[in-house]
């Protein structure tokens, strides 16, 4: 699959703003500059494009998982050759380190994305390439994981999202989203209680806006420096 893609669905799945993708980048010893980070975001044909090489995508998910899991003493992510390659084995596997996905957590997160799959044939993608019952990991279930897993930790985005591709969903920039005035219905009660009741209902949507946008699946994540 498309590192581009894995990246921009697995922001979008965990909420991750562009501050808590640097932040997470350097957990691997890795500086991200913004504006390539930007530039990976993109999908293919978009002015600014840029493919997402192996190493970086190897990285993220490294910090993701130290992120999540912390730290192991002696250990240091393992930064990938120019010549080397991630699977969609390997990012599969990386994945399930960070989230602490068992196998019912995977095969559940597919069964959201109306992909089924039994247990044994789930276990044969995290077997050894060398090993008789190895099978490689197609895009297909890699895609679906990714959406699965929209499903599982954003599922109110889903319910509003649910015409549009996943690839149009983009993750929080730590900006919190506009909110348009309500428009006036005919009224049934006072004008006075009727503005009221409006001004109140903008409040609680600016605040619950403002909310959703800078938070993920670990709590709050840190603002967007200007």
């Amino acid at each position: 699959m498309i590192h581009n893609d894995v990246l921009r669905r697995l922001r979008y799945a965990l909420a991750i703003n562009d501050t808590a993708a640097i932040s997470i980048f350097k957990l691997a010893n890795y500086d991200m500059e913004i504006d390539y980070l930007h530039a990976v975001m993109k999908r293919e044909g978009e002015e600014g494009y840029l493919p997402c090489r192996d190493k970086i995508i190897g990285l993220f998910l490294d910090g993701l998982i130290i992120k999540n899991r912390g730290r192991q003493e002696g250990q240091e992510p393992k930064v990938l050759g120019p010549k080397e390659r991630l699977s969609n084995n390997e990012v599969m596997r990386k994945i399930r380190i960070a989230m602490s996905y068992k196998d019912e957590d995977m095969i559940h997160a597919l069964q959201l994305a109306d992909f089924r799959i039994s247990k044994s044939e789930l276990s044969a993608f995290f077997r050894k390439p060398d090993h008789r019952n190895f099978k490689p990991a197609g895009d297909q279930v890699v895609r679906n994981l990714l959406q699965g897993m929209v499903k599982k930790h954003r599922p109110d985005s889903t319910v509003s999202h649910r015409n549009a591709k996943p690839d149009d969903r983009k993750p929080s920039s730590g900006k919190p989203n506009e909110i348009k005035p309500a428009k006036k219905k005919a009224a049934t009660h006072s004008p006075k209680t009727e503005k009221g009741e409006l001004n109140s209902s903008h409040t609680n949507a600016v605040r619950e806006s403002s909310k959703q946008a800078n938070t993920s699946v670990w709590g709050t994540l840190p603002s967007k420096k200007r």
